[in-house]
């Protein structure tokens, strides 16, 4: 079925409400452990692949030597059980020593050095989800202040044996803590994820002004069956989650298992794609001294890198369900361009979709179409029809240049719409799908 054209404006004008740290103006991206490396740290039999120094120093030497740097993946972010048993003398937590023998800090300047950055988690309960000291309410200023001393770059806040009374008054305080430390501290918050992910129970503006990111919904799982699921549920909630987005502020669909073991190379492009059009934060949780190149091929792809950093940061969104099990998501962009994923639920065989940019609101005008995945281009009217060949469970991505201009001054001005944000009379108008 069709899904009515919706106003994107909030997600434009919004930004002054974000939090003020001026971080993650765009979607973060880098690398996490948790979901490829839970919680093992039997380092006495699997040292490779144990949550240690030498696990996060492996992957840190992979981000600044093959490539995955320059293209923004920057990020490297220990998850649950680092730490030791116990809190030091001080109260303070502590890393284990056994597995990391240089300490936090020194890890955080290894990576800093190589132009890296760190991101470490706790948790809001007496422990953590994995059974480690946790950060609850009477730890927040000085568990905020270490991480600032150990040069730490990003803090994720789980919930875990926390109720939501504590969650309530704990994730505001610990983004206050945070920044009055002085160093800047991205901060994710799993608040939405522990309450249902929706109004009322969630308020998304708040959060916007506490949190860099949050997670809304569930951990996602090493297999398509719960890509599924995340996608299910974001698209289900969209018209409540795109507004909450934008620089700043983003949703968050959980990992990139894209090179584990779960999903198959069309599986992984539907991945990338569509974490893409949802502006998600990109952390790949994956094996990064053996990834396959297809699957680094796929997660290093530029354009659709480029597309999930727009600067706009408009979450994209489900306009079309047609009854052949061909889904259609689109992104506004900048420069008036847009992103088009055509996305295949069938797990039957290929099938030959066909539609034109007019069915899908674009207005009169030809348009350049790149090919995400296949650096194909071609240029086409409005009116044209085409047809697009969709693998089960895959997608096409498309990349289109608008014919014309979009005028913001005219579209929006003291936050009431003023009406079209382009030139009726004119042939070459942007997509209608845009407004």
């Amino acid at each position: 079925m069709h899904f009515p054209v919706v106003v994107f404006v909030p997600a434009l004008f919004v930004a002054t409400f974000a939090l003020d740290n001026g971080l993650m103006r765009t979607p973060p991206m880098g690398w996490l452990a948790w979901e490829r490396y839970r919680c093992d740290i039997d380092c006495e039999h699997d040292p490779k692949n144990c949550i240690s120094e030498n696990l996060f120093i492996d992957m840190a030497d992979r981000l600044a030597e093959d490539g995955w740097r320059e293209l923004g993946y920057d990020y490297v972010n220990i998850d649950d059980c680092w730490s030791s048993k116990e809190r030091d003398k001080q109260g303070r937590l502590q890393p284990d020593p056994k597995r990391f023998p240089g300490g936090i800090k020194k890890l955080a300047r290894y990576l800093h050095d190589r132009g890296l950055k760190l991101g470490i988690y706790g948790d809001m309960g007496t422990l953590t989800c994995g059974g480690y000291p946790g950060t609850p309410l009477d730890k927040i200023e000085i568990d905020a202040q270490t991480f600032a001393e150990w040069e730490v770059d990003m803090f994720k806040y789980d919930g875990c044996y926390s109720n939501a009374t504590e969650q309530e008054r704990g994730y505001p305080l610990m983004s206050k803590a945070l920044n009055a430390t002085g160093r800047p501290i991205a901060y994710s918050c799993s608040w939405p994820a522990y309450q249902g992910g929706l109004p009322p129970k969630v308020n998304y503006t708040q959060l916007g002004q506490i949190c860099n990111l949050w997670r809304n919904y569930g951990d996602i799982q090493d297999s398509w069956d719960s890509v599924l699921n995340i996608i299910d549920w974001f698209s289900e909630n969209q018209d409540v989650l795109i507004p909450a987005a934008g620089p700043g502020r983003w949703n968050d669909p959980d990992m990139l298992i894209i090179g584990d073991f779960g999903l198959s190379m069309e599986q992984s492009r539907s991945q990338m794609a569509l974490w893409a059009i949802m502006a998600a934060p990109l952390f790949m949780s994956n094996d990064l001294r053996t990834i396959s190149s297809k699957a680094r091929s796929i997660l290093q792809n530029k354009m659709a890198i480029s597309i999930n950093q727009d600067p706009l940061g408009i979450q994209g969104k489900l306009i079309l369900k047609e009854k052949s099990n061909i889904e259609v998501f689109l992104r506004p962009l900048s420069n008036n361009a847009s992103a088009l994923v055509f996305f295949s639920r069938r797990t039957d065989m290929p099938y030959r979709y066909k539609t034109s940019l007019a069915k899908l609101n674009y207005t009169t005008g030809s348009y350049k179409v790149f090919n995400v995945f296949t650096e194909e281009t071609m240029t086409l009217k409005d009116s044209a029809e085409f047809v697009v060949s969709v693998n089960p469970s895959g997608v096409v991505m498309w990349y289109v240049s608008p014919p014309a201009k979009l005028n913001l001054h005219q579209f929006y001005n003291g936050g009431k719409l003023l009406g079209s944000a382009y030139d009726d009379d004119d042939e070459n108008a942007i997509p209608r799908v845009f407004l």
